[in-house]
């Protein structure tokens, strides 16, 4: 595997009915599909009745990179192996004047899911079809190389510091008469 893996990929987006006098419609991830020529470049609703629709969202590439092995190694080797997708909610265009979900990346790697996640976006999974995870733990057996543990010492023999980072002594001696309270 000397080139980068891609993959072509289309995501479907579900916009459901809730009981919720807030909120009547939430948006979901439904599924990640692989990419086809018909889909076109656009965003287009596949199905619509009262309580959901289907919004498929095509032409996007997922790219396995050998700096990111890890995090390919963390999905694969997961019980559930799966697709990472960001998603927003965006204003324009609008489905019955509501605003529509726009998914923005997808990606394979639990490092970039974590990121998003720990940046506060929307980030779902579906799970990766065999086909897929395959690709992917061959990809992991060629790049990922895991880091050597270090052994971590042991906190009694760590020198003690204040909170500034300043050494600091202990002492077992006892004081006597309170600090000079006279």
């Amino acid at each position: 595997m000397t080139e980068r893996p891609k993959l072509q990929v289309a995501v479907v987006m579900r916009r459901e009915k809730i009981d919720n006098r807030w909120q009547p419609w939430r948006w979901v991830l439904d599924a990640v599909v692989p990419q086809e020529d018909r889909f076109g470049a656009e965003p287009r609703l596949l199905r619509e009745d009262a309580g959901e629709a289907l919004w498929l969202h095509p032409g996007f590439e997922v790219e396995l990179f050998r700096d990111d092995a890890e995090g390919y190694y963390l999905n694969a080797s997961s019980p559930a192996p799966c697709w990472f997708v960001l998603w927003r909610m965006e204003e324009t265009p609008t489905v019955a004047d509501e605003p529509i979900a726009r998914p923005a990346i997808v990606t394979l790697s639990y490092h970039d899911a974590g990121r998003w996640l720990d940046a506060q976006e929307t980030v779902e999974n579906v799970p990766a079809p065999p086909e897929v995870v395959a690709l992917m733990r061959e990809f992991v057996e060629a790049h990922y190389v895991p880091e050597p543990k270090r052994r971590k010492r042991p906190e009694s023999f760590k020198p003690l510091q204040d909170r500034f980072g300043n050494p600091v002594s202990v002492s077992t001696d006892k004081v006597r008469g309170g600090g000079g309270h006279g």
